[in-house]
């Protein structure tokens, strides 16, 4: 058996102890806004999210972007004006949703108040989710049009978002009654 050596207090080397107080004080201060709790979306262990993500800017419409406590989430700005989430669910059949196309990204926008969209009383204000069409796994921003431009923070995270693959494209009424019989009666 090897004999314990023991050491003192001078043995103990610590010229980096002050260096790692330092670091310690300055990340816990220098953070500024915290961590944005979030739930991950159902498929956010999806590879393909991890692409757009690391993809996403520094800063959507000026607000700098936070740390989340879910997979495949981020948001900007203190308090969060936006927020993304990759790997959401959406159902597959047609909808009557408006879709927009920002840089190559079909995105289906609507108010987050269900009672609003349905009523019709949409406004360029309060909180709107804008959700990718046609892409799997789907992207869903949540933004609070009171603080950020809708078409600002699309355009901002679509080349990112456009890491995942289009499969589908949106369509117009216009497009889908292309080759349809005028109703002429003939």
């Amino acid at each position: 058996m090897l004999p314990r050596r023991k050491l003192y207090n001078s043995q103990v080397r610590t010229p980096h102890k002050p260096l790692v107080l330092v670091l310690t004080a300055l990340g816990l201060t220098g953070c500024g806004a915290g961590t944005v709790n979030l739930e991950p979306a159902p498929d956010a262990a999806n590879p393909t999210c991890a692409y757009a993500l690391v993809a996403m800017p520094d800063t959507v419409s000026g607000l700098a972007q936070r740390e989340t406590t879910a997979q495949a989430t981020t948001a900007w700005g203190d308090p969060s004006a936006v927020i993304l989430k990759c790997g959401v669910e959406l159902g597959t059949a047609p909808v009557s949703d408006t879709c927009v196309s920002v840089n190559g990204v079909d995105w289906i926008v609507k108010p987050a108040d269900e009672e609003l969209a349905t009523a019709a009383e949409q406004t360029a204000t309060g909180t709107w989710v804008a959700e990718t069409f046609g892409r799997d796994p789907a992207v869903q921003v949540t933004f609070d049009a009171d603080r950020v431009s809708s078409s600002t923070v699309l355009a901002e995270v679509s080349s990112a978002v456009a890491q995942i693959p289009q499969q589908m494209q949106c369509t117009n009424v216009d497009d889908t009654l292309t080759g349809v019989d005028s109703g002429t009666g003939s």
